[in-house]
Order: C-alpha cells, then sequence, then structure tokens
C-alpha cells in the first residue's frame, strides 16, 4: 500500500527592486504567515526584519553572477521540496518580480513533478522601479511605443542579427545583469550603426537610498562611463526616454558608495538558518 505523502504550499513572491514599501499586500499577507522564507540577495533587508513572520526561518539562498559562494538551483530546488515535504508554508522570495530573469521555470517544473501546490505573486520589477525613481518613462510619448527587456551577461546570448535590429530600433531597451560586459555591449550598437543621438543611462541600485543614475551618449560612453566601477546590481537603459531624466528625475544622486545589497559571500551560503526572536 503507497502511503500518501501531504506537501504544504509554495508562494513565490517578487519583493521588488530595493525599497522595501514597493512590496505588494498580498506579498506581506503571504510573509506574515511564512513558516519558512527562502530569500534571493536582492531582497531589502528591511522586508526580512520587519515584515516576515517573527517565528519564520530565513534562509538565504542568494546568487551572484561568477561569485563561487553563490547558492546552486539544485540546493534551492531541494529546498523547496524539503520545507514542502514537512506541509509547511514556503516563501520564495525573489528581487524584482518573480517573472523576469529569474530561475522560477526551474523551481516550478520542481513543485509540479511532485504535485507540492504553489501561487505565484508579482512584484515591480527593476526596469519599472528604475524608471519611475530615475524619471525616465519607458514609452513616454512621442520618445518609444514599445521597451524590451533583455540580458547580455554572456557573449553568446544575443545574436549578430538581433545586434543590428537592437542598434536600428526605436524601442526603449533595459539590460538586467549586463553591466560588467557594458563595453562590449556598446561597441556592439556602434559597430551596428546605431544613430548617434541615442542615449544611454546606467542605474545603480535602483530604487534605494544608494541610487545613482549616469547618463551620456553611446558614443561618449567610452570617455565619461567605462573607467567606471558600478554598483551590484545595475541597470542599463538605451533609448531616446533617457533624455527627460534631466527634466523628470526627482530623486537625487545618492553620495555613498555603499552597496545596499550584501554580496553573497556575507550571507554565509549555501545558506544560513537566522535565528529569530
Amino acid at each position: 500500500m503507497h502511503q500518501t505523502i501531504s506537501y504544504g504550499k509554495v508562494i513565490f513572491i517578487g519583493a521588488g527592486p530595493g525599497d522595501p514599501e514597493l512590496l505588494t499586500i498580498k506579498a506581506l499577507r503571504y510573509l506574515q504567515k511564512a513558516d519558512v522564507v527562502l530569500t534571493d540577495r536582492l531582497v531589502s533587508e528591511v522586508i526580512l526584519k520587519e515584515y516576515v513572520n517573527p517565528a519564520a526561518e530565513i534562509i538565504y539562498v542568494g546568487k551572484q553572477c561568477r561569485k563561487g559562494a553563490s547558492t546552486s538551483q539544485q540546493t534551492i530546488n531541494d529546498l523547496l521540496l524539503q520545507y514542502a515535504s514537512e506541509e509547511k508554508l514556503v516563501v520564495r522570495l525573489k528581487g524584482g518580480d518573480v517573472s523576469i530573469f529569474s530561475n522560477i521555470l526551474d523551481e516550478l517544473q520542481t513543485l509540479v513533478t511532485r504535485n507540492i501546490p504553489y501561487e505565484i505573486v508579482p512584484g515591480i520589477t527593476a526596469a519599472l522601479g528604475a524608471a519611475a525613481y530615475s524619471g525616465i518613462p519607458l514609452t513616454a510619448r512621442g520618445y518609444a511605443t514599445a521597451v524590451r527587456f533583455l540580458t547580455y551577461y554572456k557573449s553568446d546570448v544575443v545574436t549578430e542579427a538581433y545586434w543590428k535590429e537592437l542598434a536600428e530600433t526605436d524601442d526603449t531597451l533595459v539590460f538586467y545583469m549586463s553591466v560588467e560586459t557594458l563595453p562590449h555591449l556598446v561597441d556592439k550598437l556602434i559597430t551596428n550603426h546605431i544613430v548617434e543621438e541615442k542615449l544611454l543611462a546606467v542605474i545603480e541600485q535602483a530604487t534605494t537610498p544608494m541610487q545613482r543614475v549616469h547618463t551620456c551618449t553611446v558614443y561618449e560612453y567610452s570617455q565619461k562611463l567605462k573607467h567606471m566601477e558600478f554598483a551590484s546590481p545595475s541597470l542599463i537603459v538605451i533609448g531616446k526616454v533617457v533624455q527627460l531624466h534631466q527634466q523628470f528625475g526627482w530623486l537625487q544622486n545618492s553620495h555613498s558608495t555603499k552597496e545596499y545589497f550584501s554580496p553573497v559571500e556575507s550571507k554565509l551560503i549555501p545558506y544560513k538558518k537566522e535565528a529569530r526572536a
């Protein structure tokens, strides 16, 4: 006779891009009920300290590009199964929105194979938070009629044919996880003859007290920004809409170079169980 296994439930939650007050009410309600929270690196400590059920177990499972201390996806999948099999309410807390450049597909497939119930709660993705806090409406009338969310974290994720299209389009381009490859990204656009007046913005640590916005034309990048080292996370916006920052940017650049989000090494990855009062 086969024994029936009872499972808890997993709630995927987008925590927003940084400012803890951008958390949704639904996300807050689940955090206050959670038994376990598996949290990414790009989640405000304020959310973890002030909004999570005080009795919940918080486990850091952060990733950071090219950092050896990052938690493996298999470890995260195993933790989801472990705590769900203990009939617990598990919150999988991700920075930004859960559906934009996250590994939610791997985690959903893991749950579906065991028939574990789940819900998906959206959050404000980094592009929308950065645009709002920088005064850059991504599809401002007369400037752009579409926006594309992309990533260029390694050289083979964008084809040569697509670079030509990106250089020619009037769509606003938003690149996630691409600041380390930004010099090559700019070279690709210039090689494909992007128009000289097209602007570029690098937005560091968007929506946090450490936010800084740097702008120039794509062709000015090598003289004005190439020498700079940008904090993680940084978002890249390319398009005519960038010029609106000068007129509508309402948040002054921070003078601090500190990081709002701690590096993965300080989280004792692969994971740390934090004792809470």
